[in-house]
């Protein structure tokens, strides 16, 4: 949660209510078209309004340097109308990248420097100014579940995608024109459906690979997260 707000109103218990406005940190969920496989889930935001969802057509290129730009604008936006900034996520970098929590250079690892300096070759000079505006002071909140249970929902969740129609949402990407080596890029659901669409494996193989690259995430996930904490980020754990 970034800086303070304005209260807006009572709640029913006496609380003072604060607007608040949600940020994605997801390095998929900025395409069109590509709302089942990158788990949008914009019913569940109910009147809440989000940001840096759908602002580009599917089969677009994306980086962490222009991540931090559109950052920077919705932040400044939300924050003129005082209300809470939420940023919500997902790639582990995007939230680095905007929350100045630590030195890239010396904390990160080799994959996530490359991928910086990769996006940099896009920046134009001039973009620090940028960056020092971006937010100081962030209350990190992580949520914690066990092993087994993260496994489980993780499952759980992956059969309810594809029965709601990953595997359909893909084919349609596919026979719009998007090509089949940028959805794979994407990783993840979109790389091993449109494998599977493309004849390369089957569908239980398909979702059993799937699966595993899933938890394999959820555990990088954790492991960018113990190393923020390591650079000296606190981030305040809750149990769900």
């Amino acid at each position: 949660v970034v800086e303070g707000g304005k209260a807006e109103g009572v709640s029913g218990d006496g609380i003072p209510r604060i607007e608040a406005e949600i940020i994605s940190a997801d390095s998929r969920q900025v395409f069109r078209g590509m709302d089942i496989g990158t788990g949008k889930d914009l019913a569940e935001y109910g009147e809440v309004p989000y940001h840096l969802i759908d602002i580009l057509p599917a089969g677009g290129k994306y980086n962490v340097w222009r991540y931090q730009q559109d950052f920077l604008a919705a932040y400044r936006d939300i924050r003129s109308r005082g209300c809470i900034p939420i940023l919500c996520g997902g790639t582990g970098l995007y939230v680095t990248a905007v929350t100045c929590g630590y030195d890239f250079e010396k904390n990160v690892p080799l994959s996530a420097v490359k991928d910086m300096s990769q996006a940099r070759e896009g920046a134009p000079a001039g973009d620090g100014a940028a960056s020092a505006s971006l937010p100081r002071r962030t209350f990190f909140i992580g949520t914690l579940v066990s092993r087994e249970e993260r496994v489980a929902r993780i499952d759980r969740r992956l059969d309810e995608r594809l029965a709601e129609g990953m595997v359909d949402e893909i084919r349609g990407l596919l026979e719009s024109g998007v090509p089949a080596e940028r959805l794979i890029s994407y990783g993840l659901e979109y790389r091993y459906v449109t494998l599977y669409l493309q004849g390369q494996m089957t569908y239980e193989e398909m979702r059993r690979k799937l699966a595993i690259e899933i938890h394999r995430f959820a555990k990088r996930q954790m492991t960018w997260c113990r190393g923020m904490e390591r650079g000296g980020v606190k981030i305040h754990w809750t149990e769900v």
